[in-house]
Parts: structure tokens; sequence; C-alpha cells
């Protein structure tokens, strides 16, 4: 008995568009895919954290992937089909966003925050986490620019994006320990 297994290519993008969420098509070049693309970029770049590290840590990143899922599903809707989205599971939600805020101050209450300019790559745990926090900001600006155009209904997406970086930026801290190294140029 043989099955007929699905290819992952579809030649519906051959001519440099993409399909968004509920069928929408735009070009590869545009601001969406712009956007959810370095979302995509930066769960990649967690999923590397991830493969190193361990216990808490790992699981903490699982969820920031999961839930980046939810801002890539948001990220990838054409304006007039978000009234399609749920929140939680395909829209950004302010709950989220506190939850991140929470994560933040438990991790404060362990870490002390740097007062200088970090130089990534203490441990490739830590390195991989920087890069994902600088993706995430990448991402953030995108945003920003869908914003801009009126293509951004929900800023709950801006909020989480910014918190997100700044919590993906304590948990190298963290990862780090004391041994992070500082550069002390002022």
């Amino acid at each position: 008995m043989s099955s007929r297994r699905a290819r992952p290519y579809t030649k519906k993008g051959d001519d440099g568009t993409t399909g968004l969420l509920f069928g929408s098509r735009v070009e590869k070049d545009d601001l969406a895919p712009e956007a959810y693309g370095a979302v995509d970029e930066a769960c990649a770049a967690l999923g590397v954290a991830r493969a190193e590290a361990g216990g808490e840590l790992a699981e903490v990143i699982k969820r920031i992937q999961t839930e980046l899922f939810v801002v890539g599903a948001e990220l990838a809707t054409a304006p007039e089909n978000h009234g399609k989205l749920v929140p939680g599971k395909t829209s950004v939600t302010s709950e989220m966003v506190t939850a991140v805020e929470e994560m933040i101050d438990a991790l404060v209450e362990r870490v002390e925050p740097p007062q200088e300019f970090v130089l990534p790559g203490q441990n490739r745990c830590a390195a991989a986490l920087d890069l994902a926090r600088a993706i995430v900001r990448r991402a953030e600006r995108v945003a920003v620019s869908l914003k801009r155009a009126g293509r951004l209904p929900n800023e709950e997406v801006l909020r989480y994006l910014n918190r997100l970086s700044d919590l993906i930026y304590m948990l190298a801290r963290m990862q780090e320990g004391e041994d992070y190294e500082r550069l002390a140029i002022f």
C-alpha cells in the first residue's frame, strides 16, 4: 500500500509572491513577510540556544518559541482578516506581554542586569540567545513599519516583541552567570 506524500513545494511562489493566512498574497519582500520572516529566524536561533541549554532554561526557550508562532501568525495575516484570529493562539494578547514582564522581573531577582555593554560569546547558549535577541529587535523594527503603514491592527505585537528582546537578553546573562564579559568602552 503506497501513500502519496505531500511535497514541500507548491510552486505558487515562483512569481515572487507568498501566501498570507486566510488566502491573501503579497510580494515576498513585502513588510509582512519581512516581519514574520524575522520572527521565524528568531525562533530558529532560539532552537540553537535550546539545544545547548538544559532544564528550566530549555523549557522557557520552548515556551518563547511557541509564542513566536502566535506572533508570526498575526504578522502573516492581512489587516482585513485580523477578525479571524484567536487571542493567544494566532493573536498576541496583553496577558502574553504581562507574562513576559513577570519572567523578566523574576530574572532580575536572580541576575543583576549589567550596566555596561556585554560582548556576546561567553558560551554557545548565551551567544545563540544574543543572536535571537538581535533578530527579535529586527522583527520589532519591521513591525513598527507595518504599524506606520496602517497594517498592524494589534499593537500588543510591538509590546510583546519589545519585552521579549529584554527577556532574551536577561536569559543570556543568566546563562553566563557572573561570567559575562563587560565591554567598558566609556
